[in-house]
């Protein structure tokens, strides 16, 4: 029996070792780089590696035959496989898994629609499980759950050691139910309670489009989706033709989504045939570069560029992009560093891994993964300002109220709205966003110093004449 299931497992190994990847999804025909440097794995090392897996295995089998013959109850190979399988990928990084079957299933299949969720990012940190960043107008977002918290408890249940598929299965459900989390919060003592009810999540890719006094645009774009390049161009043209002379991308609290739309969106600034962002790993396959493909004009205004700790991936992209290039100034607080490439590998039986293969750089070569992107311009969100334009609870119960019976009109008006004050629209909102203050005042000094540029120009061409 012990032989039987080292030459299995040694077979099994060779097949893991060799198998060529299969990637779901399909590239954009990326441009290979021609060297990695340091992240090649040299040939010695590789063959070093082999030797000591056929020596391990060994100690592998041992255990497995202890454990079938000696365990309290009795054990299944696949259970011990399958248990052994989610360990190894688990002790890699929070973001690589072994999906069984039926969660490999839950990957493939498309699911809108069919369950209730929170409306939050999460990953594994340092071993917690931890919000990247709420979304916007969902109920994570509604109930004050903030980038960074870690999640503690689920319903009661302590989630040391839990893995993402297992977060995410306790925290969807059916549309209108609801579940109890407890977070810990940095600088609050006492552990927060929460209950939360599902909801369908619905995203729109740009949240607000307006222009500020001073001719100061302003686009919230809160998620990369599919059709967020185009939503993006619209919302551009709209302020454009309201006479926008500046404008602030705001990219807090964006987890991230499609990497192709996130490079679309970065080409809007960046002009043709520059790096945007590439992606290495230790095989020649993985190390892509992505260039800004001329699609369009790309705009050449002055720009700010607001992230915080809750933007990561396609937001870290952009952010990184625009920041290398010095094609604007970013303003707010540290990213969340969550820049690498996950692969999926189906396996023969139904299961698949979820494997980390590469990591993203900026053009400049900055590694984004577990780095994060540092902002030119480090302004803290000043939550003891932030209550400055709350609104009395029972204003905001009929407040709600209204705008449910009035959904779609309200839609067309924010359509049709465009020009507003800082002020106006910050108290709609609820809150004093003082990041944003922070970013217009900072763009009106610099319109203002081009201004003073020009009408030098003007003068000391005028003498020169």
């Amino acid at each position: 029996m012990r032989k039987f299931v080292l030459v299995c497992l040694i077979i099994f190994g060779i097949v893991f070792i060799f198998r060529p990847q299969l990637i779901i999804g399909d590239q954009n025909e990326p441009e290979q780089l021609e060297s990695m440097g340091p992240l090649e794995l040299a040939e010695e090392k590789v063959s070093e590696t082999e030797d000591d897996f056929y020596k391990e295995i060994e100690l592998f089998t041992d255990a497995l035959t202890l454990i079938r013959s000696d365990y309290v109850e009795d054990t299944k190979y696949k259970d011990l496989i399958y248990g052994a399988l989610k360990g190894m990928l688990s002790s890699l990084d929070p973001y690589s898994q072994f999906l069984d079957p039926d969660a490999y299933k839950e990957v493939k299949v498309e699911t809108e629609g069919e369950f209730g969720g929170l409306g939050i990012e999460i990953t594994v940190k340092d071993g917690i499980l931890t919000i990247i960043s709420p979304i916007d107008d969902t109920p994570a977002f509604k109930v004050g759950l903030k980038a960074d918290d870690k999640i503690v408890k689920i319903e009661d249940e302590l989630t040391k050691e839990i893995t993402l598929m297992e977060a995410v299965k306790k925290l969807r459900g059916k549309p209108g139910t609801k579940v109890n989390i407890t977070v810990m919060r940095e600088g609050v003592a006492k552990l927060l309670d929460f209950t939360i009810t599902r909801d369908i999540i619905k995203i729109k890719s740009i949240r607000k489009a307006k222009v500020f006094e001073g001719d100061i645009g302003y686009i919230r774009l809160s998620e990369f989706q599919e059709r967020s390049p185009q939503e993006l161009e619209e919302a551009l043209r709209k302020l454009e033709k309201e006479n926008m002379k500046s404008m602030i991308l705001d990219l807090r609290n964006n987890p991230g989504g499609l990497l192709d739309s996130a490079v679309k969106v970065t080409e809007k600034f960046i002009p043709a045939g520059q790096v945007i962002v590439s992606t290495r790993g230790r095989m020649g396959r993985q190390n892509m570069v992505f260039k800004s493909g001329g699609r369009g004009k790309h705009r050449t205004c002055p720009m700010i560029v607001l992230i915080s700790k809750g933007s990561a991936s396609g937001s870290e992209i952009v952010a990184g992009a625009i920041q290398d290039y010095k094609r604007g100034i970013l303003l707010g607080t540290k990213s969340f560093g969550k820049g690498s490439v996950q692969t999926v590998v189906p396996l023969g039986d139904g299961s698949a891994l979820r494997l980390t293969t590469s990591k993203y750089f900026t053009p400049s070569g900055r590694c984004i993964h577990e780095e994060g992107i540092e902002p030119d311009v480090v302004v803290e969100f000043d939550e003891t300002q932030a209550d400055m334009y709350q609104e009395d609870e029972s204003e905001k119960v009929f407040e709600e109220v209204v705008n449910q019976d009035n959904d779609e009109k309200e839609e067309d008006n924010d359509k049709n709205e465009v020009k507003t004050t800082l002020e106006e629209y910050m108290k709609e909102q609820g809150f004093y966003d003082n990041q944003l203050v922070r970013a217009v005042d900072l763009l009106k000094g610099i319109m203002f110093y081009q201004k003073q540029e020009e009408k030098q120009e003007q003068v000391t061409q005028g003498s020169l004449n």
